[in-house]
């Protein structure tokens, strides 16, 4: 039986705002609501369904998701001009929605193809990383990377390539919180099952020291992990030799890395969102919590980051968390971001960015709605810090900036081997080591950037899928990039520029 297409797209019967699954011109009727569009409303914005006062609540997702600023006549654009964020009491409701879970019997999990180490971890490519303990050995690090083109690594065709991730910090006062977050995201990338092996290349007067950084994070040097400055090297062109030299003797071993059969358990799936529309939250967000769900329920984990973008959404983990504990560790993230954004005169209520407005999000809440669909519906087992290792099976939750490539950095130093990320008005975010699938929420935009988008989500708007169906096609596309087959961007060759550590804490 065919499926009855409508003009708009309504979440809850609780709602007082419908979104429109197309534009729709001034004076349209929208049979399915009972109304005529006042103004023209554009894909993926509100729409008034009733009237609604001035001081009223709006609902979406039958949740609030801010104040009339006006009266609103039913068929009224519902935006930035007249409604506003305000602040609430939010029940948290610890534990509520814990729930029993089906999980699949291990000898019916599914299974990818994927790269056992030394210790037992599984990779789902295999590098050669070039890591730095600060900004000033990161073109060094660079002049190594560029040593390997593809010609030299055609030889090694099992090695993914050598790659060199650089960033701006480790120095000037890097003291404190600031410190401890980089040398934690130095020590995940240092031992992330995705590298056969790392080289750290640091100056040698830095605030960010090797061998502190190795101490506090328990690293020792090995065939597999090698550690030097330019300053004890003899200078650059000295430490890039060097450094060519040591990978040189590491590739022939790194080539003999094969795939074999294993479990999903093994994956530990990043869940990131960015330039994020009105869609968001109706199609691939949801569409990946579908497949997040699949990848716990086969004995997987699925980690949920960016703490500002779920800030008015935390009461539904909150109800989703294993135990109270986990849940008020949850809160106190959201508590802590409270007192550093007013500590920089910046409030949490600062979102969405203009990309979102333009897409139809208006407020943080909304926009966080629609984040915390990518979660899925398990309970909530564990909450990390920023480059915790993710140590618990299960659906987790890493505290990270809404920043995308900080927060997914994050999850990826906690031991993320594969990465799905959503946007509506394109975001273009790839990934090493760790492949990043991109799914775009959205049918237009998927088809004018398809060279960049791996799975289009847009067919759940346009009536001709469903979450569940999407989740499962997402499912299936992960088990498959983590088993060899290149997301778009890997394609591109894009990767390097987006390692990005949170920086946090006074820059003295």
């Amino acid at each position: 039986m065919s499926q009855t297409i409508t003009r708009t797209i309504r979440l809850s019967p609780a709602d007082n705002v419908v979104v429109a699954r197309a534009a729709l011109r001034a004076d349209t009727r929208v049979e399915e609501e009972g109304l005529t569009t006042i103004e023209a409303i554009d894909p993926g914005h509100k729409v008034a369904t009733q009237p609604i006062k001035k001081g009223d609540t709006i609902r979406k997702y039958d949740q609030i998701i801010g104040i009339a600023e006006s009266d609103i006549r039913p068929g009224e654009h519902v935006h930035t001009h007249n409604l506003r964020m305000d602040d609430f009491d939010r029940d948290y409701r610890f534990s509520e929605s814990v729930r029993e879970l089906d999980f699949v019997k291990p000898e019916g999990a599914a299974t990818f193809q994927g790269i056992v180490r030394s210790d037992g971890r599984v990779g789902t490519r295999n590098y050669i990383g070039i890591l730095t303990s600060v900004n000033c050995s990161a073109t060094v690090a660079r002049h190594v990377a560029r040593r390997f083109e593809k010609d030299i690594m055609a030889e090694f065709p099992n090695v993914d390539g050598v790659v060199a991730l650089t960033h701006d910090h480790g120095c000037g006062g890097c003291a404190g919180i600031g410190l401890n977050y980089i040398q934690r995201t130095l020590s995940g990338y240092s031992t992330h099952p995705n590298f056969y092996a790392v080289v750290i290349i640091g100056l040698g007067c830095e605030a960010n020291q090797i061998g502190a950084m190795m101490d506090a994070e328990k690293l020792n040097p090995s065939d597999k992990l090698h550690a030097y400055t330019i300053q004890d090297s003899g200078g650059s062109a000295a430490a890039a030799e060097r450094g060519e030299g040591l990978i040189r003797e590491l590739l022939s071993d790194a080539n003999r890395a094969e795939r074999t059969t294993r479990p999903t358990s093994d994956l530990i799936l990043a869940l990131e969102c960015g330039g994020s529309d009105g869609y968001s939250g109706i199609s691939a967000n949801p569409a990946l919590g579908a497949a997040a769900d699949l990848l716990v329920l086969n004995g997987g984990t699925a980690c949920l980051g960016e703490t500002p973008e779920v800030y008015g959404a935390e009461h539904l983990l909150t109800r989703r968390a294993v135990s109270p504990d986990v849940g008020q560790k949850l809160v106190d993230r959201i508590q802590w971001w409270e007192n550093y954004t007013k500590a920089n005169h910046a409030e949490m209520n600062n979102n969405p960015a203009p990309g979102n407005k333009a897409g139809g999000l208006t407020t943080i809440l909304e926009k966080s709605l629609g984040a915390v669909a990518k979660g899925g519906t398990t309970n909530l087992v564990d909450v990390y810090e920023y480059a915790q290792p993710i140590t618990q099976k299960g659906f987790v939750f890493m505290d990270t900036p809404g920043y995308d490539p900080a927060s997914i950095t994050g999850m990826v130093a906690g031991g993320a081997n594969i990465t799905c990320f959503t946007t509506g008005r394109g975001s273009v975010f790839g990934g090493k080591p760790v492949p990043s699938l991109k799914l775009a929420t959205n049918t237009p935009m998927y088809l004018r950037m398809e060279n960049d988008m791996d799975i289009n989500c847009g067919d759940i708007v346009d009536g001709t899928s469903t979450v569940e169906e999407k989740g499962q096609e997402i499912f299936e596309k992960i088990v498959a990039c983590a088993s060899g087959e290149q997301s778009k961007s890997e394609i591109m060759g894009m990767g390097e520029e987006e390692f990005v550590p949170w920086t946090v804490g006074a820059i003295l």
